[in-house]
């Protein structure tokens, strides 16, 4: 028996679980937002100071919230990068976030190594204006003289992790963490320096990347601390996804991962190969377009919000009648259609009405995140059941769908911060196998999220013919592009 925590350090907040080490209850927890203003007009800042991040830790851990913890996990933002110089002082801000600024350097390194398919061998993604490489490349082209003085490179997680342990002289990360930075390969397990070097211009230090379960330290209290990950693979972990699992994300844009035995490689740039928080692999599949899509629909019919639209998408039935909404409203990646946008198919008198545009938003959402999991299901990647996330998973009309869209079982789990929990059970299974009661391959078996279970039933088939309703759509607008 004993207590373990867990800290998710998100854009935007830090949560903290304290959690029970044998079955991952969660015994209390803490929160604070991080001290960082945004820019004018808005939005998130592209730099952030990394001591925001300590600070926000510290109120969230405030009121003896640690008290009696053995062990913390540390799941953080991904893709921030924190350039070091070599006495371990930030050089400048933490880059954070993808933004415009980086969409030219992300060109720039996919035609400098080749094209796309040379970048998937390499490292198993092409860059993206958000990944810790591409901003690299921006740091040498934008602020030559602050690349010259980056001596380190620390992920988010890495440098809390870091400044927890007391700044020691070694400086780790895990796998999960790692396969996102566009120099590492889940393939190989193995850095890509060279890469490094043609975005920056010139070699640094590392982290170096460790076990699952392995420590990265002990503080001089005796608190040890776990290697920490990127909140993706903490909240898969946390989730407690395994092989059959995939996990839909519904936000603005939407993901689609899967847990599967080897990393993908796919030269399209459609599949990013990333490593999970177990030692598997994680791959990952983007849309650009998701609940953006559902905002855009509420917007026209000039409902108040998405419960509403919800509400009305369900006065109508499978297939909307015959309207098909292809959903690219910001362009789109899967497919890869970058400057398309968006088309209304079927237009008849019948299907003019509001009730059957509002259905045909949220299947247009569904089949192509449906289309997502199939890049996956075609690299031989098992789904035998979908955890849906985000809040528009609790709205009717996506619960409805769902199931007979993507063709499977549907688990909706109740909200939680499994980020912050994943970072949690890291640290038991850390403390456990240092302890020599877990073994270093098989993390604790924490009880499941408590879940809504949807099953397709009797509308799989019905599901299906809307399914090729909007593949048909696809194929005539945009022939081949899947």
């Amino acid at each position: 028996m004993g207590i373990v925590a867990g800290l998710d350090s998100s854009p935007d907040f830090t949560r903290i679980v304290v959690c029970d080490t044998d079955s991952g209850a969660v015994l209390r927890q803490g929160y604070a937002q991080h001290p960082v203003e945004g820019p004018e007009g808005g939005g998130r800042p592209s730099d952030v100071d990394p001591q925001a991040w300590l600070l926000s830790l510290g109120e969230a851990a405030g009121g003896g919230l640690l008290e009696g913890v053995q062990a913390i996990g540390v799941s953080a933002q991904q893709n921030a990068v924190v350039p070091l110089d070599a006495q371990g002082n930030t050089v400048r801000p933490a880059m954070v976030g993808g933004d415009k600024r980086t969409q030219v350097a992300a060109a720039d390194l996919v035609d400098a190594l080749g094209g796309r398919e040379a970048w998937a061998q390499a490292v198993g993604c092409v860059p993206q204006a958000a990944q810790p490489i591409t901003k690299l490349r921006w740091l040498a082209r934008t602020e030559p003289e602050n690349a010259q003085r980056t001596a380190i490179l620390l992920q988010a997680h890495d440098w809390l992790v870091w400044q927890l342990l007391g700044r020691p002289v070694r400086r780790t990360t895990d796998r999960g963490g790692a396969s996102g930075t566009g120099y590492w390969s889940a393939a190989s397990g193995g850095y890509r320096p060279d890469l490094v070097e043609l975005a920056l211009g010139h070699q640094v230090m590392l982290p170096e990347v460790i076990g699952p379960a392995d420590a990265a330290g002990t503080t001089p209290e005796g608190l040890l601390i776990s290697v920490g990950t990127g909140e993706t693979m903490a909240a898969a972990f946390g989730l407690g996804i395994g092989l059959g699992d995939a996990v839909v994300s519904l936000g603005a844009s939407g993901s689609v991962m899967a847990v599967h035995p080897e990393a993908l490689v796919d030269g399209s740039g459609m599949i990013t190969a990333l490593a999970d928080a177990t030692g598997m692999h994680l791959p990952v599949v983007t849309t650009l377009n998701a609940v953006r899509t559902l905002r855009g629909a509420a917007e026209l019919l000039g409902l108040p919000d998405l419960e509403s639209l919800s509400d009305l998408a369900m006065k109508s039935t499978p297939g909307s009648h015959g309207l098909v909404l292809l959903p690219y409203l910001e362009g789109e990646r899967t497919p890869n259609l970058p400057h398309t946008a968006g088309t209304l198919a079927g237009l008849r008198r019948e299907s003019m009405k509001a009730e059957h545009l509002a259905r045909a938003a949220f299947e247009g959402m569904l089949c192509g995140l449906a289309d997502a999991l199939d890049v996956l299901r075609g690299r031989g990647v098992e789904v035998r059941r979908v955890f849906l996330l985000g809040p528009a998973a609790e709205l009717p009309a996506v619960q409805a769908a769902a199931p007979a869209l993507f063709g499977t079982q549907v688990v909706v789990p109740q909200p939680a911060d499994y980020a912050a929990i994943g970072a949690a059970r890291q640290a038991a299974w850390a403390l456990g196998a240092s302890q020599g009661t877990l073994d270093v391959r098989n993390p604790p078996a924490w009880q499941g999220p408590v879940a809504q279970v949807l099953e397709p039933g009797d509308e799989l088939a019905v599901g299906q013919a809307v399914r090729q309703q909007f593949v048909a759509v696809r194929e005539q607008t945009h022939p081949g592009a899947l």
